[in-house]
Order: C-alpha cells, then sequence, then structure tokens
C-alpha cells in the first residue's frame, strides 16, 4: 500500500503546492507516485495541465453520488500522474454536511487504489471536509511554514485538527514536521522565529526539519512554465534544498 502524505497549512501563500508538486517529483525518480490535488484552486492541475472539464476529477472520488474509484480520475501527464482538482470542491462542506461517510470517502478511495508507492496530497488553505478527509486518508503530515511574524498563527489550530484526527479516526497519523520555506537567513527575525518553531513543532509532538529552503527565481519561473522544479531546475538552490529534505523525510521514516 502507498505510503500517504499531505501537504497542509491553513495559512495561504505558504509555498503549499510547490512542495507538493517538488516532491511528487522528487518521489516520481523513486517510485510511483501520484499527485492528489486537493485544493478546489487547482494550482497543481494547472502546474500538470491536467483536464478539468468533462473527466472524472476529485470531486466525483469523494463528493458525487457514484464515488467513482480513484483510479478512474487519474490522469498521465507529462510531469506524472495526477488526479486533478475542481472548483466544485468549494461546495463540499454543504454536500458533505451530516454524512458521517463522507468524512472517509477518500481514506476508503485511497485504500482500493493498486499500483503506487507514493501519494502526495496538495491541500487548501482551510480547515474543511476536505482536509479531514485527506488528514484521514494520510500517513503523514508536512506543515510548510514561513520565517515571518505571522507563521505561528493557525498553527495550534492546525495541530489541534490533527490530534482530534489522530483521537477518533486516523490513529496511525504522524505530523512528519514542519518545513521552513522562503528562508533567507540573513534577517534576525527569520533566525529567532526559526528557533520558535523548534520549540512550536516539539509541543505538536513533531520536529523542524534541518533543512530550509531557500528562495529562488526559478521557482516562479517554473510555474510561469507549468514544469515541475526537478525538471527545469534540478541545480537551483531551492531544488538542492527540496532534495535534502525529501532525504530526512523518508530518513525519517525508517
Amino acid at each position: 500500500m502507498a505510503v500517504t502524505f499531505v501537504v497542509a497549512n491553513q495559512k495561504g501563500g505558504i509555498g503549499k503546492t510547490t512542495t507538493a508538486t517538488t516532491l511528487a517529483g522528487i518521489l516520481g525518480k523513486r517510485g510511483k507516485t501520484l499527485l492528489i490535488d486537493a485544493d478546489p484552486q487547482g494550482n497543481s492541475t494547472c502546474t500538470y495541465q491536467a483536464q478539468v472539464e468533462d473527466c472524472a476529477t476529485l470531486y466525483d472520488v469523494i463528493v458525487d453520488s457514484e464515488m467513482l474509484p480513484l483510479a478512474s480520475a487519474v490522469q498521465h501527464m507529462a510531469n506524472g500522474d495526477i488526479v486533478a482538482s475542481d472548483p466544485l470542491l468549494a461546495k463540499a462542506e454543504k454536500l458533505l454536511d451530516g454524512d458521517v461517510e463522507g468524512l472517509y470517502r477518500l481514506k476508503d478511495a485511497v485504500e482500493e487504489l493498486e499500483g503506487y508507492e507514493y501519494l502526495v496530497i496538495d491541500t487548501a488553505p482551510s480547515l474543511s471536509v476536505i482536509l479531514y478527509n485527506c488528514l484521514i486518508a494520510a500517513d503523514q503530515v508536512i506543515i510548510p511554514v514561513t520565517a515571518d511574524a505571522y507563521s505561528m498563527q493557525g498553527l495550534m489550530q492546525l495541530h489541534s485538527t490533527i490530534k482530534a484526527v489522530q483521537r477518533r479516526q486516523n490513529p496511525q497519523l504522524k505530523i512528519a514536521g514542519l518545513l521552513l520555506v522562503k528562508y533567507s537567513g540573513r534577517s534576525n527575525l527569520e533566525k529567532r522565529v526559526f528557533t520558535e518553531l523548534g520549540e512550536m513543532a516539539e509541543r505538536m509532538g513533531s520536529r523542524l526539519f534541518s533543512t530550509a529552503i531557500r528562495e529562488c527565481v526559478k521557482v516562479k519561473e517554473a510555474q510561469t512554465q507549468k514544469k515541475l522544479l526537478p525538471e527545469y531546475a534540478p541545480g537551483c538552490s531551492s531544488m538542492q534544498d527540496y532534495n535534502a529534505f525529501a532525504e530526512e523525510l523518508l530518513e525519517g521514516m525508517k
């Protein structure tokens, strides 16, 4: 059965999509990998140039009454395999309201999926029923954070959500760690926040990854070109850091 990673943080603009797509690209060189876009904004879907119209999407898998198998929504694109997002996912809260089984739709779908070693799930910056689906289906949560004054806002709320899922629906779920992104390390504020994030990670029963992801213009260029960073700029500083992070992530699972 595949190892499932969820990239989550309710703060927007935090680099979730870059982290999810880059990690999927790295893992794809190690074993068959599927990216699942669970964000209604569909940034990962756009990067992969996947279809949304006239095809099955994540919406059909976890919200639609037909409950299609996950495999039927997989699109094989140049950047890799993906289950595309759908703007309709934004309506999921109302559609699944009161449906106890609705929280387990993605877990059930993932358990039936065969042939993959890794699943990476990109999520929306919100605490929604779709996020609960992702956490219940996952093995590990990766939380990207930035070294700014607002970085820890909402982290405890996200931690409370994860703890609730661990307690009630998915006791095997683990926080892989906090991943510091868009980091330069030059300001005193960044250095102080780095220390505070390490302390926060300890309180969450996790860790701050020792690898921090440096900012690099190649990241935005890759997004514009709709290419994965490992293919577009394999030697850039951000990619070097993501490779080190992936090694750290996988080593921590042994």
